[in-house]
Formats: C-alpha cells, sequence, structure tokens
C-alpha cells in the first residue's frame, strides 16, 4: 500500500515507554438535532480528569499489533480502540515495524468517561513520538475523528467546548480547578441505543440552535465566581435514567452529600457529583462508601 510517507523505523532507543490516558467527563451535553448522516449534532462542555488507564507500548520490529488488557474487561484484539489506532498509525505513515500493547483499564469499559477513545488517542500521539513524528497535529486529528467522535478531545489534553459530533473544539481558557466524586453503577448502557430513544429530529433551525447553546456556554464561562450548577444539563439522561432509575439515585446521594451539584457523563451510566476542594470530595466519598451505588472513584479536573 502507497500511504505516501517513505518507509522508516521507529526509533528503539527506548522502545518501551508507559503512559497514561485520563478520562472526561461531559459537563454539559446538549443534543440539537439528528444530522442527515445519522450522527447527532452537540455542543458539549469536555473535561478530562485524573482518573487514568495505564498504557504501556512497546515497539517491535515484526510488524504485529499486541494487544493484552487487565483490570475493567476490555477487548484483547481489534475490537479494541487502542489496537485499531496503532493499526490506522502504521498503515497511515508505513512505518516499518509494529507494537506491543499493555493496557490497565482503570477506567470503567462503555460508561460515559470515553476511555476507549482516551487510549485510542494516547496511542496515537504516543506512536508518534516514539516514530519522530511522522504525521502532523492536523494528521492526528484527521485520524482520530476516523477512529471515534471523542477521539479528537483526547488530543487536546485540556478543557473544551465539543461542537459538531465533537470534532469541532475550542480549548477553555481558566476552567475552574474542580474536584468530582464519580459512580458508575453496574448496568450496560447501548449508546446507540440512548441515541435512538431520544426524541430529537432535524432541526430546521439548527444553526440558529448551535449558535444559541454555544452562546449560553461562552456567556456564562464570563461569569466570576463560575457557578457550575447552571451548566450542569445533559440531554441524554432523561433517556438513561428513565430506563435506569439508580441514575437519578446517585445523583441525589451526590447531593445529599455536599455536591454543588451532580450529572450524567455522556450517555451513561456514570454520574458525578461536583465538589470546590479535595476536602469535600474526599469527605463527600466517605459518606458515601457504604453506599454500594456502584464503582467509586475520586479524580481532580486536569485543566
Amino acid at each position: 500500500m502507497n500511504t505516501g510517507f517513505s518507509p522508516r523505523r521507529p526509533s528503539h532507543h527506548n522502545p518501551s515507554s508507559i503512559h497514561f490516558a485520563p478520562a472526561k467527563l461531559n459537563v454539559r451535553l446538549k443534543v440539537l438535532g439528528r444530522r442527515p448522516d445519522g450522527y447527532h449534532e452537540l455542543v458539549s462542555i469536555m473535561a478530562p480528569v485524573s482518573l487514568y488507564d495505564r498504557i504501556e507500548l512497546r515497539t517491535t520490529p515484526d510488524r504485529r499489533i499486541r494487544i493484552s488488557c487487565q483490570g475493567f474487561p476490555a477487548p484483547s484484539d481489534e475490537e479494541n480502540l487502542a489496537c485499531r489506532a496503532a493499526i490506522a498509525f502504521f498503515i497511515r505513515t508505513g512505518v516499518d515495524g509494529g507494537v506491543s500493547i499493555r493496557l490497565t483499564k482503570n477506567i470503567p469499559v462503555a460508561a460515559g468517561l470515553g476511555g476507549g477513545s482516551s487510549d485510542a488517542a494516547c496511542v496515537l500521539m504516543a506512536l508518534n513520538r516514539i516514530c519522530s513524528s511522522p504525521l502532523s497535529g492536523k494528521e492526528l486529528a484527521e485520524m482520530a475523528i476516523g477512529l471515534g467522535a471523542d477521539v479528537p478531545f483526547f488530543l487536546m489534553e485540556r478543557s473544551c467546548i465539543a461542537r459538531g459530533i465533537g470534532e469541532i473544539l475550542e480549548p477553555i481558557e481558566n476552567w475552574p480547578k474542580l474536584w468530582y466524586v464519580i459512580i458508575t453503577p453496574p448496568i450496560l448502557v447501548s449508546t446507540s441505543w440512548v441515541y435512538g430513544n431520544l426524541n430529537v429530529s432535524a432541526a430546521s433551525s439548527e444553526l440558529e440552535l448551535t449558535r444559541g447553546a454555544y452562546q449560553y456556554i461562552i456567556s456564562h464561562l464570563k461569569k466570576r465566581p463560575l457557578d457550575i450548577g447552571p451548566i450542569l444539563e445533559n440531554d441524554l439522561e432523561r433517556v438513561t435514567a428513565g430506563r435506569f432509575p439508580v441514575i437519578e439515585r446517585i445523583k441525589q446521594s451526590l447531593t445529599e452529600a455536599g455536591a454543588d451539584g451532580a450529572l450524567m457523563s455522556g450517555s451513561g451510566p456514570s454520574v458525578f457529583g461536583v465538589f470546590q476542594s479535595e476536602d469535600t470530595a474526599l469527605r463527600a466519598k466517605a459518606a458515601l462508601g457504604d453506599s454500594h451505588l456502584g464503582d467509586m472513584f475520586l479524580a481532580r479536573g486536569l485543566a
């Protein structure tokens, strides 16, 4: 296959490297309409947090892509986005070699936290560095959107306003330093099912809706001090919570434990509470420790 690049080999002076892929939270998620291509038009605030998957990469000379996983269950084949990212990288660049990926899943899978997308972005960026940067930032972003709608966000490595299907990204300056308690209940939620049951159609005034949803975020972010409460809104929550009442129970529990607000992330089922300090978040996590609502994590906002 002619990829447009001359064959090259990765640098083997340090063939093994360790990387950390953060989770994300949708602090706001507005679904504005369904596009002709079947995707949904979104306006969202996405924030990376300090809940990480651990990725160890070891470059190999045999052109094979291998992946092994531990922690939360995840595919150990091409169904894994990290593996698909590596395959796409070597095909696109023509780099002569392969990679072994050891993935420790600390982020729950299919939980609305973007773990798989973060892993894919992490692998793309790490391989690009290891292989002496054959791809520009623009080319990495093009590859990312081909892997999944959330993958481009994780290339940014900071909080962003996301539009389109998530690929139009605008970094947020001075996003507040917040802490989060995240709870993932033991239920399975299909993203396609959630979107399929969302009562939204292609809007004739989609541009106007997008502009209004975007301007609301911009105007609110200018306020100091920032009141996070009015921002917390997720259009997908009513679908998931309608099917799984535990979502509302978790939100209520977090609020009663002292959160400034609580919201479901993405299509769920993870729910997070927002806290102004580590101490208040720690106290809330301790208070909820015996609630048996699901896996619980304490995380700080990264940027």
